[in-house]
C-alpha cells in the first residue's frame, strides 16, 4: 500500500526505511526542503549514520504529492509541530484514509494528546472522518533502523484502523499489538519522557542502579495514579506503552531524554543540555501539560514537581533528590 510519512527526524526516517523494506510504497515528507534535498541524494540521515535508505522511498517537499491516495498517513513530527503539520496536511486527506501519530507529547494550555491535537485541528479544517491510531511503544530508532526484534502498541476507537496498522507496521523485526486505549498509551508516552529526564538527573548526579530502579517504579506509579483518574484502562500502564517504554526510555543510551537529564545533573542548564543533546527533548515540552493536568485531577505527582522545578525554577538536582528522600512517610499501596 502507498504510505505516507510527515517528518524525517530519525523516528520517521527509520519507519519509513522499515515500511518501504517491507514492499510498501512509501512518500517522506519534511518541512525542510534542505532536508529532502540532502536525504534524495545521500540516503543516509544524519542522525543514523551507517544506515542505507532504500532508494525507492520517495523523499518529497510535496504535501499534496505524499498524501494523494496514500492509505496511511503517518504523523511523525515532534509533538510541538504536529498541529501545525496537521493544518498543512488538511487539505489533501481523504475521510477513508487512516491518519497514524507516533510523536509522544501533550499539547500545553490544551491539554490535548496528539491524536486529540490531530483531530481538533482537523474539525477546524472540516474533517471529520478519519479513524486516527496512536502508535507506541519501546521503540528507539536507532534499533528500528538496524532491523532489531522490537514490539509496539497500535491503539484506536477505531479496532479496524488500529489491525490495519497493525498489519502493515508488522514483520519479523518489528510485532505490533492492537489496542483500544488511545488516551492512556499516548500518556504513557508523554509522561515517560519526563521519568527519564529524572533518571538522567540521578545518572549525573552519580547515582547508581537502586537510584534507577525507584525512580522508574515509582515514577510508573505516577503515571498510572494519573491516568486511571483521568479514566484510563490501569493495564495499559503495566504494558509495552506504561512499563515497556518507560524502562527502555530511562535506561538506554540512545534516549535523548536521558542524556538530557544526565547533563542537567552534572549542573547544566536545561538549554545548554538541550542544545548538548542536538534534538528535540519531548520531556521538557511535556512538563508544563502535566503540571497543568496534575492540578487538574489533583494527582500527586512529586518526581514529575522536582523535575519541573530543575528545569524551569533553577532547582538544584542534589536539592530535589533531598526533597523526595525526606518526603512523609507512606505505604506503597497508597493510591
Amino acid at each position: 500500500m502507498k504510505i505516507a510519512v510527515l517528518g524525517t527526524g530519525t523516528w520517521g526516517t527509520a519507519l519509513a526505511r522499515m515500511l518501504s523494506n517491507t514492499g510498501h510504497e512509501v512518500f517522506a515528507w519534511s518541512a525542510l526542503p534542505q532536508e529532502i534535498d540532502r536525504l534524495s541524494t545521500e540516503r543516509e540521515h544524519v542522525n543514523l549514520p551507517g544506515v542505507i535508505l532504500p532508494q525507492e522511498i520517495v523523499f518529497t517537499k510535496s504535501m499534496q504529492e505524499a498524501c494523494q491516495n496514500a492509505e496511511l498517513i503517518v504523523f511523525s513530527v515532534p509533538s510541538v509541530y504536529t498541529r501545525a503539520t496537521v493544518a498543512a496536511a488538511a487539505p489533501f486527506i481523504e475521510p477513508e484514509q487512516v491518519l497514524i501519530n507516533v510523536a509522544k507529547g501533550i499539547e500545553p494550555n490544551s491539554d490535548l494528546t496528539m491524536t486529540q491535537v490531530i483531530r481538533d485541528e482537523l474539525s477546524k479544517h472540516g474533517v471529520y472522518e478519519n479513524s486516527i491510531v496512536a502508535l507506541s511503544g519501546p521503540s528507539h530508532a536507532e534499533e528500528v533502523s538496524r532491523d532489531l526484534p522490537t514490539t509496539i502498541v497500535a491503539a484506536s476507537s477505531d479496532m479496524a484502523a488500529a489491525e490495519k496498522t497493525q498489519d502493515a507496521f508488522t514483520n519479523d523485526c518489528m510485532r505490533v499489538y492492537t489496542h483500544f486505549d488511545v488516551e492512556g498509551v499516548e500518556l504513557c508516552g508523554a509522561l515517560k519522557n519526563i521519568m527519564a529526564l529524572a533518571c538522567g538527573i540521578s545518572t549525573g548526579l552519580g547515582f547508581g542502579d537502586n537510584t534507577r530502579a525507584a525512580l522508574i517504579t515509582r515514577g510508573l506509579a505516577e503515571i498510572k495514579r494519573l491516568g486511571v483518574q483521568m479514566g484510563c484502562a490501569e493495564s495499559t500502564f503495566a504494558g509495552l506503552a506504561g512499563m515497556g517504554d518507560l524502562i527502555v526510555t530511562a535506561t538506554s543510551e540512545h534516549s535523548r531524554n536521558n542524556r538530557c537529564g544526565i547533563l542537567l545533573g552534572q549542573g547544566l542548564s536545561a538549554q545548554d543540555a538541550i542544545k548538548e543533546v542536538g534534538m528535540v527533548v519531548e520531556g521538557i515540552n511535556a512538563l508544563p501539560a502535566a503540571m497543568q493536568l496534575k492540578e487538574k485531577f489533583h494527582v500527586e505527582m512529586p518526581i514529575t514537581e522536582r523535575v519541573n522545578d530543575v528545569v524551569f525554577n533553577g532547582m538544584n538536582p542534589k536539592q530535589a533528590v533531598m526533597w523526595l528522600m525526606t518526603r512523609d512517610k507512606r505505604s506503597e499501596l497508597d493510591n
